[in-house]
């Protein structure tokens, strides 16, 4: 520990050794716009038509990094003062790239992450590698949050590359296939992520001739808060759904049972939740966990359960007895626990499985209604039966695909209400507007209009919500955030957040990140976070605090995960008069 402490004083860390590489180059560029001051606009603007041709005879990025940046900024420099509009907004440019932001951009140049503190100008720094990434007429793409933010950065910018040459594009929910197309040609596309992702599952899955392909290929592309993206939505699926072709659904018909049936399983959860508390008064632990793994297989979303689940002992205590009726030993002990429900809900795919118990609630004259029978072995019997004339054997076969596809088609609706009414709750994984049901994004609290779950999920969440019920769609395509950027052949990001998962993006994106300085001395306080026991006290603890910034005459702006607690926010703030 001792030596290591002592080569860190010596030669430094290793952020401050690669901002001292880059040193040089920041130095060079300055003295390249310091000449560039001298060309008249026309002189300046054809650089890009210079740098092209040198790129054609053999150049390369890296050679031509400082000359570029440093066109970019004097461009900035002689826009100064220039009236725009951005958004329907008139604008007045007045920026010029510090030092500090040069950095940031040859950063993102080099294919790492730029984590860049709020208000170092993010945007202005992706212009310069943008600007030189897309001089070689290859795909240039910038990836932001949303499509507000899309249209806004593309105009903004925009000003600095049409002055220099360079068209820019921007992909927004609403287009056609032929704007899109047109959007992509330009030099430089703004978007959001699931814009590009989807576009890509519509050319490689849906599109019938090379006029139907929009994109280009996948060439470098710059990602806007990249730990949003690339770590927490990673694994979020981007799916293109179309309509089944036939739809022989009974969703409206078995919702009534299947509400009856979850409000039997609610309440039995709620039971085996007091069981459990009175466990461990009496000092039984082993038992009042045997309870919790009962409600976490069958109400995953039980309030009690949350509650209980925010305990980090109480956590690591159900993973120990999840893990232990995994073992052969327990194996009879964990299928009988759960044959004690009227049905389970597996933890990770949210398959639901109806149990014995709930088969007889859902059919008490037939339990087997909800049971598939073993197709495979009545085909062979009847194959096998040698007084049958060959017609009958196959009018037999085919009414027992019939009645099969029928029970099958029956126990998919009920496992997709049963989904419904456990683990999707309205106002925090959707929302009803106009009689239909809207999903809301998870990490933005937004509404996704035209979004519907697939499989027959949004059919039984419009069953349930009494809505109409629109016709069952099907997978078509289908592809993870992780998997469609891993395609680039150069990948950078921004963010403001990234140094703590920087093992993550090294491990998984094989992206360094590089922690930019600021351009002066942050003034403001970032305090640590506070933690609290329950959510009582943490609103209670909110609540006060924005009082007094209120009493103060301070803004104060709230984030939340879902449209549920900002509704709930807001009536407690109502009710304090603020």
């Amino acid at each position: 520990m001792p030596i290591r402490w002592i080569v860190k004083k010596i030669v430094g860390t290793k952020h401050q050794r690669d901002l001292k590489k880059l040193w040089p180059l920041v130095e060079r560029i300055n003295a390249l716009e310091q000449e560039y001051q001298a060309l008249s606009a026309a002189a300046l603007q054809a650089k890009t038509a210079e740098f092209k041709e040198r790129l054609r005879q053999g150049a390369t990025l890296d050679s031509l990094l400082c000359e570029a940046f440093a066109v970019v900024k004097n461009a900035c420099r002689r826009l100064l003062g220039t009236k725009f509009s951005v958004c329907e907004h008139e604008m007045t440019w007045d920026m010029v790239p510090f030092d500090v932001q040069l950095i940031g951009g040859i950063a993102l140049h080099q294919g790492k992450i730029a984590e860049m503190a709020t208000g170092e100008g993010k945007t202005l720094v992706a212009t310069m590698p943008l600007y030189l990434n897309a001089l070689p007429g290859q795909t240039v793409h910038l990836v932001t949050v949303n499509d507000y933010l899309a249209r806004r950065d593309s105009q903004w910018m925009g000003l600095v590359f049409n002055y220099l040459g360079l068209s820019v594009g921007c992909i927004q929910n609403q287009m056609g296939p032929a704007e899109r197309r047109a959007e992509y040609a330009k030099d430089i596309t703004y978007g959001t992520n699931s814009e590009f992702g989807f576009d890509y599952l519509r050319d490689n899955g849906m599109a019938f001739s090379a006029q139907d392909v929009v994109q280009r290929e996948h060439a470098y592309v710059i990602i806007d808060e990249v730990d949003s993206i690339l770590i927490d939505e990673a694994r979020t699926p981007l799916i293109i759904s179309g309509p089944a072709p036939v739809s022989s659904h009974q969703y409206a018909t078995l919702a009534p049972l299947v509400e009856r049936l979850v409000r039997k399983q609610r309440d039995y959860c709620n039971q085996l939740m007091q069981a459990a508390r009175t466990s461990i008064e009496q000092g039984d632990p082993e038992q009042a966990m045997l309870r919790l793994y009962q409600v976490h297989h069958g109400m995953q979303k039980n309030k009690q359960l949350l509650h209980l689940l925010e305990d980090a002992a109480v956590r690591k205590m159900l993973e120990q007895i999840n893990n232990a009726l995994l073992t052969d030993m327990r194996k009879e002990q964990a299928r009988a626990l759960r044959e004690e429900m009227y049905f389970t809900i597996d933890e990770r795919g949210h398959d639901a499985t109806l149990t014995d118990k709930g088969c007889q609630m859902m059919s008490p004259t037939d339990p087997n209604a909800y049971v598939l029978p073993d197709l495979v072995s009545q085909l062979a019997e009847i194959d096998g039966a040698t007084e049958l004339a060959d017609q009958e054997k196959l009018e037999r076969r085919q009414a027992l695909q019939s009645a099969f596809a029928e029970k099958s088609e029956r126990i998919h609706n009920v496992d997709q209400l049963i989904r419904a009414y456990a683990l999707y709750e309205k106002d925090v994984e959707y929302v009803v507007q106009n009689n239909q049901v809207l999903i809301v994004d998870e990490f933005t609290g937004r509404i996704l209009p035209g979004r519907r779950w697939s499989d027959g999920l949004h059919q039984a969440i419009e069953a349930k919500e009494g809505v109409k019920i629109e016709r069952e769609t099907q997978t078509l395509a289908t592809i993870t955030i992780q998997n469609y950027f891993r395609m680039y052949a150069k990948l950078a990001g921004m963010t403001g957040t990234a140094e703590t998962e920087a093992n993550e993006f090294r491990d998984i994106y094989k992206l360094d990140v590089m922690v930019i300085p600021t351009n002066r001395p942050i003034r403001r306080l970032d305090h640590n976070d506070l933690i609290y026991r329950t959510r009582r006290e943490k609103y209670k603890a909110m609540l006060d605090e924005i009082a007094a910034c209120h009493g103060r005459g301070q803004p104060v702006l709230v984030g939340t995960v879902s449209v549920e607690t900002s509704e709930l926010i807001s009536r407690m703030l109502k009710r304090e008069g603020i």
